[in-house]
């Protein structure tokens, strides 16, 4: 999905791996600094329980805070569904905006594949949702939601990220 303004925006991808490998790469921080923009999750995987998405060092060398996203747990069933609040601190303007709503929904299928998918609910936070579905340079932070998935299923089905 492109369209900006959008305040429900769904992102799917089928990965040939299975539900608890995508589960784990989603919410361990091992294998969230292997994909995407990096960076090490920590999640207490129960209603309530803290979100935190730490910066990695190339992150950090271009100003980010040791803390980039935070939130809490709305609803953990694992390998499932993953409900939680999703809060950028990347500046000011993302800051400053409410936290959005996030969940993960991973459907198995037969053959040994998966469809995951991300519904981001960025109702009232306008730089979230003009961010998140990317559009630019990944290597300048711009692939959003679709490059994120994208590397996340390279890194499952091959071992390999993608090249940027």
């Amino acid at each position: 999905m492109t369209d900006n303004s959008a305040t429900t925006q769904v992102y799917r991808i089928v990965i040939k791996a299975s539900a608890q490998a995508i589960w784990d790469a989603i919410t361990k921080p091992e294998w969230t600094e292997r994909y995407g923009y990096g960076g090490r999750v920590g999640y207490e995987l129960k209603v309530d329980g803290q979100f935190s998405h730490k910066a990695s060092a190339e992150m950090k060398s271009f100003g980010l805070p040791d803390e980039i996203i935070n939130g809490k747990v709305i609803e953990s069933d694992p390998p499932r569904k993953l409900v939680q609040t999703w809060h950028p601190l990347f500046d000011a303007a993302t800051t400053a905006e409410p936290h959005t709503r996030l969940t993960y929904e991973i459907k198995e299928n037969s053959g040994g594949v998966c469809t995951l998918t991300i519904t981001h609910d960025v109702t009232g936070a306008p730089r979230v949702a003009s961010m998140v579905p990317g559009g630019g340079d990944p290597a300048q932070g711009g692939g959003g939601w679709p490059w994120i998935l994208s590397d996340l299923k390279s890194l499952l089905e091959t071992g390999k990220r993608m090249s940027a």
